[in-house]
């Protein structure tokens, strides 16, 4: 840790010490907690308060644990009586914390029926897409009239049966998923009229937080320290330093900080994702564009995409050969971030009882049957062979675009695709590699790019590619002008580079407002090519199924398959009856437009591929069934406006007076 995180961390450590404090007996000595060394005198008094807050926060625990002694017996024996009374003593703490939630609600109607009650009469139901959401917020954050899925649904199935009321969006529960951008303070009210989300809504009551891991690229300890319960155990995934060597750390009390490996220190650990377990048993996943910094959150624009996942009824064998799916992507992400060191680390000391006790507890122990979206995980790293390569970087993105049925086909009667590259970081582009990433954009198998022969894949034109970057002029007509522009980064000599493509960039412009996005996002819409052509045996549709009987007055959910699309030999035996054939997909996450984020293919041979990944990377692809899909996902204005050569220039910090030191 250096000193600048360190003294970051001083007001989280006075929180922490308050806290102990107050709650706290004299008398009694706890363990001892080895903190990390340090040269000079702030270091040291830096270590000293620490470690006085490490003793306070211990010394409380051993207190809980000499006032129910069970409580570490049941975890240990879970099949002897203790454990019936520990689920006793579980449902019984789910019936108070529902019980406590519902008088949230009923305070909050009560004073809302006194101040608002013709606002919130007027709003309408929140769309039951798994992925859109077009509510429009209101000063007190209510969506009126929230299903809210019983105790009893969220333990053992969806129960049609729901009750309608008027719910803060800090207690509501999203089984079907949803995606808004951020709350900011300079365009509230949206333009658009989106509703947002805010980080307290995204967590959630913090009482109710159980155990969470969270990952940022750049983390503002003390900040984020303040949204949780200090006594609430935390796993912080965050950058490495400049060796780049794996480690855990403890930052504060009940907080391990943890950083994977980079090889030569090189890249970025640049996930944003959270995993937030709730006292009532209950999982949230969060996908995020934004740091754990208030700046993020305040006064940029970044989008977040969350799924609440109800635990199972009866956990589930552990099946190693299941690679595929939503949550086994996600174990083998934690896997990769370091989390196993950090969460054994947890268990062995002073929390035996976590909601998870491996990583693999997370497909065991919850129902991700409802997560229709395709995780895309970019795992830092040289990956060799195609069972390796295609499980990150953009062959994961071949593989998921398949799997949606989306794959574009070849041939006359290929449908073309169109992109639309939203960032906050431009990389260093070439023909190759668009038509690289563009080729797997397509569902189209790497294996058939690297057939092409090197020479011609070097000297294709550039693919139908639109890189959306705010323009000098943008960012000056934005609310904080050039001083707010510190999170886009452009270089002078990427820009000014001969075959730079600078015919492909178009415009950033947020749909909410004069403010600029730190939103990593890509729309690709689909197109014939020619009126006539017809669909061949490779353009496949979006599978999905109708609600059966039992399913009556759920909410329809799209199941889409894990399989692999069929290939032009091979003819589907039966493909169910899709709703609406996609007209696209639409990308949200941590990848920036860069082959650093999404990887570069080298190979003499198709049959033995390598991918070299700098970055670790994290987001979702989701299908788009129509037009009013992608004006609700997108965050820019579209078309977004193409740059006038000789007029317009990107956003380049070094060239702004703002910036120069």
């Amino acid at each position: 840790m250096d000193h600048d995180d360190d003294r970051d961390l001083e007001r989280a450590i006075a929180l922490s010490l308050m806290e102990a404090q107050a709650s706290s007996t004299s008398g009694g000595k706890a363990p001892q907690n080895v903190a990390p060394s340090s040269d000079d005198d702030e270091e040291q008094q830096f270590q000293k308060d620490l470690h006085r807050a490490l003793e306070a926060s211990k010394f409380k625990h051993q207190e809980q644990h000499a006032a129910d002694p069970t409580k570490t017996q049941t975890m240990l024996n879970p099949g002897s009586t203790s454990a019936s009374l520990g689920s006793t003593s579980f449902l019984s703490e789910r019936a108070q914390l529902e019980k406590e939630r519902l008088a949230r609600l009923k305070r909050y109607r009560g004073e809302n029926d006194d101040h608002e009650n013709t606002e919130g009469r007027s709003q309408q139901l929140p769309v039951k897409r798994p992925h859109l959401s077009s509510v429009k917020p209101t000063d007190r954050r209510v969506n009126q009239l929230q299903s809210t899925p019983s105790i009893s649904s969220i333990h053992g199935g969806f129960d049609s049966k729901t009750v309608k009321q008027a719910v803060p969006v800090i207690d509501q529960l999203f089984w079907d998923g949803e995606l808004r951008p951020t709350a900011n303070k300079h365009s509230l009210p949206r333009e658009d009229g989106k509703a947002t989300f805010r980080l307290s809504e995204v967590l959630g009551p913090k009482t109710d937080i159980s155990f969470a891991i969270i990952s940022s690229y750049s983390t503002s300890v003390s900040w984020i320290y303040e949204f949780f319960d200090p006594r609430t155990p935390v796993i912080l995934v965050s950058q490495p330093d400049q060796s780049g060597r794996a480690a855990i750390k403890n930052v504060l009390p009940n907080w391990i900080m943890t950083v994977p490996f980079l090889r030569y220190g090189r890249g970025c650990q640049h996930m944003k994702f959270m995993l937030i377990f709730y006292k009532t048993g209950h999982l949230r996943v969060v996908i995020s564009t934004a740091n754990l910094i208030d700046y993020d959150w305040r006064d940029i624009e970044n989008a977040v995409w969350l799924q609440d996942v109800p635990p199972r009824s009866k956990p589930i064998p552990h099946e190693r050969k299941v690679i595929d799916d939503f949550p086994s992507i996600m174990q083998k992400v934690l896997h990769a971030v370091n989390v196993h060191p950090a969460l054994a680390n947890m268990l062995t000391n002073d929390h035996p009882d976590l909601p998870i006790q491996t990583i693999e507890d997370l497909r065991s122990k919850w129902d991700f049957s409802k997560v229709a979206v395709k995780l895309i995980p970019s795992i830092s790293g040289k990956h060799e062979g195609w069972p390796a390569v295609v499980q990150t970087g953009h062959p994961r993105l071949m593989k998921a675009v398949r799997d949606l049925g989306l794959r574009t086909g070849k041939g006359k009667a290929a449908r073309e695709l169109v992109l639309e590259c939203q960032g906050s970081s431009i990389g260093t582009y070439s023909t190759q590699w668009l038509n690289e990433f563009h080729w797997s954009a397509r569902g189209e198998s790497a294996e058939d790019w690297l057939d092409e022969p090197k020479t011609r894949r070097s000297k294709l034109p550039w693919p139908p590619v639109k890189i959306v970057f705010p323009s000098l002029k943008t960012v000056r007509a934005s609310i904080l002008g050039e001083p707010g522009g510190g999170t886009m980064f452009c270089r002078t000599n990427q820009w000014e580079a001969t075959k730079f493509p600078k015919e492909l960039f178009h415009d950033s412009n947020s749909a909410g407002g004069r403010v600029l996005m730190h939103t990593k996002m890509v729309i690709a819409t689909l197109r014939r090519t020619s009126p006539f052509a017809s669909s061949s045996k490779s353009d496949s549709t979006a599978k999905s199924t109708r609600p059966t009987g039992s399913n009556k007055g759920k909410s329809t959910v799209i199941v889409i398959s894990d399989s692999e699309t069929e290939s032009e030999s091979d003819a589907p035996e039966d493909i169910p009856e899709a709703q609406k054939d996609p007209i696209g997909w639409a990308y949200v996450g941590s990848h920036n437009f860069t082959p650093s984020a999404w990887g570069t293919l080298s190979s003499s041979s198709a049959f033995n591929p390598t991918l070299n990944v700098v970055n670790y990377e994290l987001g979702i692809v989701f299908p788009l069934h129509e037009e009013k899909d992608v004006k609700q996902v997108s965050c820019f204005k579209r078309p977004p406006r193409k740059y006038v050569l000789g007029e317009d220039r990107p956003w380049i910090q070094d060239e702004s007076p703002a910036f120069r030191s």
